[in-house]
């Protein structure tokens, strides 16, 4: 064994290859740590829930309250409906089921930004087509983001969408016919997800393809607040 100095072992790391993700994330072994850390986060503040009276109403989201509490619209997508398991519990599975595929695909922070802007999606949803005091709590905006990013993988790979679509379109439906789901939530995470997965798989493979993808999140992101602040002044809001 030798003896390596600091700055030839710091000159050898920085030569090392850097191996990226199919889209242009930094690939990682092991465990889907954004995943897992989701998952971990809602369920410790589901937990919170059940234990201390009125946290779930400090951090819910409704669209009357846009205009004077506006990070609500990210905050109601950690919780979940208090003594809701199975709600909690679908959406922990699914974050499961879609997290381990795509985050290793996309590398973390992508994966990270993709969840937040399906969630803020999902909010504008909310506030865009629900009663103005109707309160919604849960993943299930983000969640839906996760599908439709999947759906533009996979047709980006020119795979199969079939069974993706059969499972969207039941839950999809089942939002629509059970008044206690937020199937608005659902569709503005849906096209969320869709339109930030549009932008990460599609930039050219180019050396400027990092900045063409978190530029064009970071345009959907303005879009999201934008349409946040339009909607909020044509309610009333503010």
């Amino acid at each position: 064994m030798g003896i390596q100095c600091v700055d030839c072992f710091q000159d050898a790391r920085r030569a090392a290859p850097s191996y990226q993700t199919p889209y242009g994330g930094k690939a990682v072994s092991g465990k889907p740590v954004v995943t897992i850390t989701l998952m971990v986060v809602c369920a410790a503040l589901f937990v919170v829930q059940l234990l201390v009276p009125g946290f779930t109403r400090e951090l819910w989201y409704a669209p009357q309250l846009t205009g004077r509490e506006p990070w609500r619209m990210l905050s109601a997508a950690f919780l979940h409906s208090p003594g809701g398991y199975l709600h909690i519990a679908f959406n922990l599975y699914a974050l499961w089921f879609l997290g381990q595929g795509l985050e290793p695909q996309l590398g973390r922070l992508r994966f990270a930004l993709l969840y937040l802007i399906s969630a803020l999606g999902g909010s504008v949803g909310v506030l865009l087509l629900s009663p103005l005091n109707q309160a919604v709590v849960g993943a299930s905006g983000a969640i839906f983001g996760l599908f439709g990013a999947l759906l533009v993988v996979l047709l980006q790979r020119r795979a199969s969408v079939r069974s993706v679509l059969i499972l969207l379109a039941a839950n999809f439906a089942l939002g629509l016919f059970v008044p206690s789901i937020a199937w608005q939530a659902h569709l503005g995470g849906l096209l969320t997800g869709a339109a930030c997965a549009a932008v990460l798989v599609y930039a050219p493979r180019t050396k400027h393809r990092t900045l063409v993808q978190f530029g064009g999140l970071a345009a959907i992101t303005a879009v999201l607040c934008l349409a946040t602040a339009v909607l909020a002044a044509a309610k009333g809001l503010v």
